[in-house]
């Protein structure tokens, strides 16, 4: 599923990468993701009524990994990695 970022028409927003989302490879177009749009594509149906979502990249711009918190984004590049966890929120 490749979505368009919000800056679509700036220069270079338009190239596209390869990311995996839990070892799936993805097409997106633009230089960042956000968390949303990640947890949109490790579940597209939220496997729980109140689901809570934990995401962890790799291999991110400038070698950077870490933990993305919800209402962040974070610049991507070629082979960016994101492993997607989802949980009841009891």
């Amino acid at each position: 599923m490749v979505e368009k970022s919000k800056n679509e028409n700036a220069p270079g927003q338009n190239k596209e990468f390869t990311i995996y989302v839990n070892a799936n490879p993805e097409k997106w177009v633009g230089k960042t993701i956000s968390f949303e749009q990640v947890t949109k594509l490790a579940f597209p149906k939220p496997p729980f009524p109140n689901t809570e979502y934990q995401v962890v990249y790799a291999e991110a711009q400038g070698n950077k990994e870490g933990t993305l918190a919800e209402g962040h984004e974070v610049k991507i590049k070629e082979g960016t990695q994101f492993d997607v966890t989802a949980t009841d929120k009891s």
